[in-house]
């Protein structure tokens, strides 16, 4: 396709050459349309900042007459994907797919996609796939009408604000401890490895400086190593630590409200009126993932985490405004007890998936076709 130009180079990102450049890109792309509030995500200087914590990953520039215009990134892992024998699979996530607002419709999305593809090929994965929005029109005509891609799971994003005035209850009937990083993993491998997208290298995700922990939570009484009749786990990674995120194009009429409720809750805190986090300034967020857990009282039990997470963040983090937890579609126990505020969670996110190698069509074929697996594990490097 001719671009009128020049000729459309794609190539590795460079960081000496293309990091200023490409934060001029990243900012005119955030603008989202005239009517609707977005999000503009602060890379903090770091574009490679959400995937150079995955064992390998690429990013990709598309460059046209010596202005980027273009820009995409992917990671590779090993995670369960298939029923036993083969149950590993090696999986890439494309994420970062930018266009510059006055080049796209052009097929350069296209042409980013199908190159981060052919990395994917030479390092042998199986299959690749993506999120996006699930009323997001233009990813899904692109990568699913266009690109063979196939719809996969829908998960839940979950949302919760943090209130810095207030701190959420914990029941006294409860014990939480804090594991050990070595506990941790074994339960994980133990739990949860035969759960959709578990990653094999969980241990490294448990041994990053961004994971603040792993807690479990069961009935007071109860002896932990005995495996108690009811109990929860869940794990905290600090996203804010790498990027920021801030709320922009937000009618005036919101912008008071926010301010004014914020006000009340600080001076007249009687009136007990919920509080509306200040979005509207750089801000980081706390990400919730591994939530499993057995028993009558589980519901109980991982809410009082999740309250405790919410404490932990109020009380540790000045800048942390929401918890976000993402959840498998169809978990409905764990839904219906963390805690999170529907006007800011998405009850279906939309993972796409699409197989690299012919004989594994078949497998697509059914993985898109049976139930899910009521636990889906969402890899916080990937967020």
């Amino acid at each position: 396709m001719g671009y009128g130009s020049g000729e459309l180079i794609i190539r590795s990102y460079n960081a000496q050459n293309d990091r200023v450049r490409l934060e001029g890109l990243e900012s005119i792309c955030e603008v989202g349309p005239a009517d609707k509030p977005f999000l503009f995500t602060d890379t903090l200087g770091d574009p490679i900042c959400r995937i150079k914590n995955s064992p390998i990953y690429n990013m990709l520039v598309a460059e046209l007459a010596g202005q980027l215009v273009g820009v995409i990134q992917g990671t590779i892992k090993l995670v369960t994907l298939h029923k036993p024998p083969k149950n590993v699979a090696k999986v890439g996530y494309i994420l970062g797919l930018r266009v510059a607002p006055a080049y796209r419709r052009q097929g350069i999305g296209s042409r980013l996609v199908t190159k981060l593809e052919e990395w994917f090929v030479a390092c042998n994965v199986d299959y690749t796939y993506m999120a996006t929005e699930k009323d997001n029109e233009a990813s899904y005509k692109l990568f699913v009408n266009k690109l063979g891609y196939v719809k996969f799971r829908t998960p839940a994003i979950l949302v919760n604000p943090v209130n810095h005035h207030r701190s959420s209850q914990i029941s006294s009937n409860f014990k939480l401890t804090k594991l050990k990083i070595k506990e941790a993993e074994s339960l994980y491998r133990k739990y949860l490895s035969s759960t959709e997208f578990f990653p094999i290298d969980i241990g490294n995700i448990l041994r990053n400086k961004l994971s603040l922990g792993t807690w479990v939570a069961y009935p007071k009484g109860e002896i932990w190593g005995k495996v108690p009749t009811s109990w929860a786990m869940l794990s905290v990674w600090n996203s804010g630590e790498l990027f920021k995120l801030r709320l922009g194009n937000v009618p005036i009429s919101c912008f008071m409200y926010t301010k004014s409720s914020q006000l009340i809750q600080k001076f007249l805190p009687c009136f007990k009126l919920p509080s509306i986090p200040d979005f509207f300034n750089p801000f980081g967020f706390y990400f919730i993932y591994g939530v499993y857990g057995e028993g009558p009282l589980y519901g109980k039990l991982v809410k009082s985490l999740c309250n405790f997470v919410h404490n932990m963040a109020s009380s540790k983090s000045k800048d942390c405004k929401v918890i976000v937890t993402e959840i498998g579609g169809n978990d409905t126990r764990s839904k219906l007890h963390i805690p999170h505020r529907k006007s800011m969670s998405c009850s279906e996110d939309l993972w796409c998936i699409k197989s690299l190698k012919n004989e594994d069509g078949k497998r697509v074929h059914k993985l898109t076709t049976m139930p899910p697996t009521r636990t889906l594990f969402v890899d916080p490097r990937e967020v």
